[in-house]
């Protein structure tokens, strides 16, 4: 059995064409197998380039997503703290008018 040839030129050439034992069908089949193989490798190499490396990209709209939280935190904090104190001086201002009834 003939080995595959680089892998460049196992997309353009059939390795197996020139193999006796083999009919025409099984040399394209296994040619679409090592295609399929090459495909699987070089996506192998991708995704672990991808999952490697940060994506700065992602990282600085996560920082600005981050920021914004916590504006958005500070803000709630301060909306609750207000509606707080404005139930408060209403209940106060009810029992007064209340006392001096």
């Amino acid at each position: 059995m003939a080995s595959p040839p680089p892998v460049n030129d196992i997309f353009t050439e059939n390795p197996y064409a020139g193999n006796p034992s083999l009919s025409t069908l099984e040399t394209e089949v296994l040619w679409e197998y090592a295609k399929l193989a090459q495909n699987l490798k070089l996506l192998k190499q991708k995704t672990r380039l991808v999952t490697e490396q940060p994506d700065a990209l992602l990282l600085e709209k996560l920082r600005r997503v981050e920021n914004k939280m916590g504006l958005i935190l500070t803000l709630f904090k301060a909306s609750v703290w207000g509606v707080i104190n404005e139930q408060n001086v209403a209940n106060s201002l009810e029992v007064d008018d209340d006392t001096f009834r």
